[in-house]
């Protein structure tokens, strides 16, 4: 049986090599070629550039003929690190403020823990994907052929959680996480000189007004029994101190749980603007993009999940989660494909939030990740 003790402390050392070297998607070649050795060290079977730098390791076991998938993203942002950590990015620019590191690290932890122990009878995919950030690594695995090449039957995932303690497990059934849609809004007039606004038609107002308007989108238009968010991110016009822009781009994203709301705002956004171009007398152009869609969980495994989560995590410590969160995650892709289930793990109470430039995954709560892994394996393909 595998030493866990000693299992914690070599991922622990993973763990940090892989945030000292962040990668950015679909540039994640160190951190591919890292995780082949691991699994070919490990005994899998490897495949490695599925969807560019994605990485699938096989590991089987018995004569069972069933199969199913275990995913981790392995990509960083693009955020310069303010932490100190020894092991802090040597990457300018660039460093694992989600906790991918640890996502990849776990599920490492898992292969080896499951190869060197068994326990089970059938086939698991080990799924490491990149350019989860883009939502656009699953996408880019599937259409290379990932299901085709590498089938199985259902799919599971987890992200870490800060604020929530280490050891601490939730997820829920149905709607886990919203749908993300882009979005931006071209206004164009005619600017011209500050003292003289009367003498072109300037846009600035015109893109604050509807800044302000797109905030009804949600408040007056959706129905009080849909959650949805609709955030402006950002205004840029080509005006200075002492010129009126005559081009403004307002962009933002939106997010919901259910395509029939998604489809609502983009309707209500594209009403909004026409009438605010209207109101100012300039033109106005919607570009709306879906990049995200809502993840889903499948009820059966999610009582799976809960099933095998009890077997290596303290039964209090293990809960239904209250609410779908707001945020999106590209593992709703398979999602559209297979039953599977996606859950959150503590990164501790005191854990800056995700995307913070002083973040840091919790190296305490990668043995548990990896457990629950081989804990989910070992219940859905029991040995005979």
């Amino acid at each position: 049986m595998t030493d866990l003790t000693m299992l914690e402390r070599e991922m622990t050392g993973w763990r940090r090599d892989l945030h000292a070297h962040p990668e950015f998607g679909f540039e994640e070649r160190r951190t591919s070629a890292f995780v082949a050795a691991k699994l070919r060290e490990f005994g899998l079977d490897v495949a490695e550039g599925i969807g560019g730098t994605g990485v699938v390791g096989t590991l089987h076991r018995g004569n069972g003929n069933r199969a199913i998938a275990l995913r981790a993203d392995m990509d960083a942002l693009r955020i310069p690190e303010q932490g100190q950590a020894e092991y802090r990015s040597q990457t300018p620019g660039v460093m694992h403020a989600c906790g991918h590191d640890g996502h990849t690290t776990m599920l490492l932890g898992a292969a080896k823990l499951l190869a060197e122990d068994g326990g089970f009878d059938g086939t698991v995919r080990f799924i490491f994907q990149p350019a989860e950030e883009w939502g656009k690594g699953a996408l880019a695995m599937l259409d290379d052929g990932l299901m085709e090449r590498f089938p199985f039957e259902e799919i599971y995932g987890l992200h870490n959680m800060p604020g929530l303690p280490v050891g601490h497990f939730e997820t829920c059934a149905g709607a886990m996480m919203s749908a993300e849609d882009n979005f931006e809004i071209v206004l164009k007039g005619v600017g011209g000189h500050a003292a003289r606004p009367h003498a072109g038609n300037e846009v600035l107002v015109a893109a604050c007004a509807l800044v302000t308007n797109l905030q009804t989108i949600v408040s007056r238009r959706l129905s009080p029994a849909d959650i949805g968010v609709v955030s402006v991110t950002e205004l840029i016009t080509d005006g200075t101190r002492n010129a009126l822009p005559g081009l403004a781009r307002i962009l933002g994203d939106a997010r919901s749980f259910r395509p029939e709301v998604s489809a609502e705002i983009e309707k209500q956004m594209r009403v909004i603007a026409h009438g605010t171009g209207l109101t100012y007398n300039v033109s106005t152009e919607v570009i709306y993009t879906r990049e995200f869609v809502p993840l889903l969980n499948d009820a059966a495994l999610v009582e799976e999940a809960f099933a095998a989560a009890r077997t290596v995590l303290e039964p209090d410590h293990i809960a239904t989660a209250r609410e779908p969160m707001t945020g999106s995650e590209d593992f709703a892709r398979f999602l559209e494909h297979i039953p599977g289930c996606f859950v959150f793990l503590g990164n501790g109470r005191d854990s800056a939030p995700l995307h913070n430039p002083t973040y840091d995954f919790n190296d305490a709560g990668l043995i548990h990740g990896t457990r629950f892994h081989a804990a989910i394996v070992k219940r859905r393909l029991p040995p005979k």
